[in-house]
Parts: C-alpha cells; sequence; structure tokens
C-alpha cells in the first residue's frame, strides 16, 4: 500500500511539472491561430502542385470542411466568396502552369487584421487531401 502511494504522488509531481508545459505550448499555438491579429499578404497565397480546376474544388471543400458560410462561387473566373468569424473572404484560384496553381485568400475588405487559423486551416485540409480522388456525385432522382 506505501509503495503504491509513492508512485501515485510520484506520478503527481511529474505531471504537475510536465503538463503545464505542454499545454502553455499548445494554448500559444492555438492562441496565434484564433486570435485576430495583422496577417501579412505573403500568407495569404500558397502555390499547390495540382491544376486549378482541382485547386478549386479542393478550396470549396475546405471551407466548407470548416463550416464557413459560402457566399458566392464563380467557377469561370475561379473565384469563391465566404464567411467567416463575420468577415467576408475572397479566394482566388489562378492557374500558374498545367501543374501548379496559386490560392490567394484575402479578405474582401482588405482589413487584414483577422485570426490567420482561417486561412491556414484551408491550405492544412488542401494539403491533407491532395492525394484523395475527386469524383462526381450522380444527380438523385
Amino acid at each position: 500500500m506505501e509503495r503504491i502511494k509513492k508512485i501515485l504522488f510520484s506520478l503527481a509531481i511529474i505531471l504537475s511539472i510536465a503538463l503545464p508545459v505542454y499545454s502553455e505550448e499548445n494554448a500559444v499555438s492555438l492562441s496565434t491561430l484564433v486570435t485576430p491579429q495583422n496577417v501579412s499578404f505573403e500568407t495569404c497565397t500558397k502555390t499547390f502542385p495540382m491544376n486549378n480546376e482541382r485547386l478549386f474544388y479542393l478550396t470549396i471543400a475546405a471551407v466548407n470542411a470548416n463550416r464557413f458560410e459560402i457566399k458566392e462561387i464563380q467557377s469561370k473566373t475561379g473565384y469563391i466568396l465566404f464567411s467567416a468569424v463575420g468577415k467576408e473572404f475572397l479566394a482566388s484560384i489562378i492557374s500558374i502552369d498545367k501543374y501548379r496553381s496559386m490560392l490567394k485568400i484575402t479578405p474582401a475588405n482588405n482589413n487584414y487584421f483577422f485570426a490567420p487559423g482561417i486561412v491556414l486551416n484551408i491550405y492544412k485540409y488542401i494539403e491533407l487531401n491532395t492525394n484523395e480522388h475527386l469524383q462526381n456525385i450522380p444527380k438523385g432522382g
């Protein structure tokens, strides 16, 4: 019984030392993503190794997966207008060449003071799903 008490006491001390360090690191990175701040234009643009059509569809999926509200989609020019956290953003897909495209996500009001997680989460979704097979869903009838 005494041995169990010593083990539990040692475990409690280890957790009290290690846990605040671990939690503090995560809180800083999470806080950085969700706290509004001045975001650089470079953060708002990213090149992906895929054609513009694939990037367009993955961007729509990413906006939807992040539960942002899609306001308007224009497939011919390759842009998506959506709102997140009470602010509107414009996602523009630009074809660089046959194998590369650029995604530019900018605030509609040109005020770059927002949570960078809005943009970075979309990029992360696209990167994670780059190799996924896109398929057409037949119309129900």
